[in-house]
């Protein structure tokens, strides 16, 4: 049930690889007298926002759980403007006698380049919990303290900030995205392609005119065809996500959007 995790669809997965161990900090470089930060990528979203969904699972219509997601702040985040995102996801009703979670996933992103800087996940279920704090390095970086280091290709992004890279790109313009994944257990190659131009998302929001992109994820090559994603794009200034679709190997979800803000 962690599939109410924002777009982390690999954590719908099994088994994950551990993360690397933290290496002995390197002296950092002296920076120049004046270094000049990159400017802030153009978004639709903004400080504030925040959505709230439910989710459906299975053919049956199940009212399993509800997630909302938050742009919390834009903040300096260790010498990078950044933005801080944040999902929760708590399941309801029959579900919850079966399942008990309340998790919560924050993600530091760039907010010139919205390539995630640190992941963190904070599950609590059936009665047990465990935290987790991703920071994301290249083999450049010195190991940073207190955290666990994870080396990534530059641009990788995490499961939570994909769907703000998502809202971010113009899809009129851009018909296919790829990029790395981080779901806090393994690292996939995700492409996302517009699947339906001009549709319209049936949700409890209303009858929303939508972009559906459809996502595929990749293990080291291979695509996993047993699990398929598409995201319904609000056309509207705020590029609102208003639907997931999820086929998933013990079943089928909808994530929908319940109030437009």
């Amino acid at each position: 049930m962690i599939a109410v995790a924002w777009l982390a669809a690999a954590v719908f997965l099994a088994s994950g690889v551990p993360a690397q161990k933290p290496k002995r900090a390197k002296p950092a470089a002296k920076a120049p007298a004046h270094p000049v930060a990159p400017a802030a990528a153009a978004v639709p979203f903004r400080p504030g926002e925040t959505l709230e969904y439910r989710v459906l699972f299975s053919k049956y219509s199940v009212n399993a759980a509800k997630i909302e997601t938050s742009v919390i702040e834009q903040r300096n985040f260790f010498g990078h403007l950044a933005w801080h995102f944040r999902a929760v996801a708590h399941t309801m009703d029959t579900t919850r006698m079966l399942f008990a979670i309340d998790d919560e996933f924050d993600s530091y992103t760039s907010a010139a380049t919205l390539f995630s800087l640190q992941y963190e996940m904070y599950l609590h279920e059936q009665g047990k919990e465990q935290t987790s704090v991703y920071r994301m390095t290249t083999d450049a970086d010195p190991a940073p303290p207190n955290v666990t280091a994870v080396r990534v290709v530059p641009g990788t992004r995490d499961a939570i900030n994909f769907l703000y890279e998502l809202r971010a790109a113009d899809w009129q313009r851009t018909p296919e995205l790829h990029a790395p994944v981080f779901d806090g257990r393994r690292l996939y190659d995700v492409v996302a392609r517009v699947d339906t131009p001009q549709g319209t998302a049936a949700v409890p929001a209303g009858n929303i005119p939508a972009t559906r992109i459809a996502i595929r994820l990749f293990d080291h090559g291979k695509e996993l065809t047993d699990t398929r994603l598409w995201v319904w794009i609000a056309r509207d200034a705020a590029h609102t996500p208003v639907l997931v679709e999820a086929d998933i190997p013990f079943g089928t979800a909808r994530i929908e959007l319940m109030h437009l803000p």
